[in-house]
């Protein structure tokens, strides 16, 4: 397992290492807290040395994510490096019906993937928890709110991008989190996210159930790849808002 330069993942090396503690617990354990028999990271001589100053070996932990999105062969013919962040990226969101333009930033992409799994998250949700959610996101007049207003309404926040984009992304990746691998985000803390986030953990929790049972058939790579992606993009959010991130209100 060897890093290649990667644009799009050299952000992690200005990551805190407690913030990278996700990602790495997503690599390396499965939703029922189980170390992977598939991963190498906690193999790695920086691992044992450095664990758990994870900033320490941040190489080697986006290899591993490089890896894991590659074909096991074509990895050993390349001397151990896997493909670039996007190509999994891609994989992912085709893998989840994602539309999206190849052409487009990863943050962009990212933002699609995410797009996706809120969508289905709304049009799993009752009248009473949609009017719940309206509320909770700063929406004046809920009165005949439609599944389809609220995802006008996110799918504006995303375009806009800045604070509310950031802190959108954070809510449906602590929600998504819960599900996939079985415990939230760490640095979720804000109190102003608690509301927002306990209307959303049930219904992107079911929405999340019918692509994990796809995702057990097609194999095991994407049930590291689907949430580590989901991880990287919210990490990178993080590390483009980082100033003001104790600021963000999503109201």
């Amino acid at each position: 397992m060897a890093y290649r330069y990667d644009s799009d993942l050299e952000f992690l090396g200005s990551i805190k290492s407690e913030d990278l503690s996700d990602l790495v617990y997503c690599l390396t354990h499965d939703k029922d807290g189980k170390e992977r028999f598939t991963e190498e990271l906690t193999q790695h001589v920086k691992y044992k040395r450095h664990y758990p100053d994870h900033s320490m070996y941040w190489e080697e932990i986006a290899a591993e994510m490089q890896c894991f999105g590659a074909n096991t062969f074509v990895t050993l013919l390349r001397g151990g490096k896997g493909v670039g962040y996007k190509e999994v990226l891609t994989d992912v969101c085709d893998k989840m019906k994602v539309n999206y333009n190849k052409n487009s930033s990863v943050e962009k992409i990212e933002q699609n993937l995410l797009m996706k799994i809120l969508e289905e998250a709304i049009e799993n949700m009752s009248p009473e928890e949609l009017k719940e959610l309206a509320l909770s996101t700063g929406v004046k007049n809920t009165s005949g709110i439609t599944k389809e207003a609220m995802v006008g309404v996110f799918q504006a926040v995303f375009r806009a991008g800045g604070f509310k984009s950031y802190q959108l992304t954070l809510i449906i990746v602590n929600a998504v989190a819960k599900a996939l691998i079985g415990r939230g985000l760490t640095f979720a803390g804000n109190a102003a996210l608690t509301r927002t986030m306990a209307v959303l953990t049930g219904p992107i929790g079911w929405a999340i159930t019918g692509l994990w049972t796809a995702v057990d058939v097609a194999g095991a790579a994407y049930r590291v790849t689907i949430p580590a992606v989901i991880q990287v993009s919210v990490l990178r959010q993080k590390h483009i808002y980082e100033k003001q991130a104790e600021e963000v209100e999503f109201s």
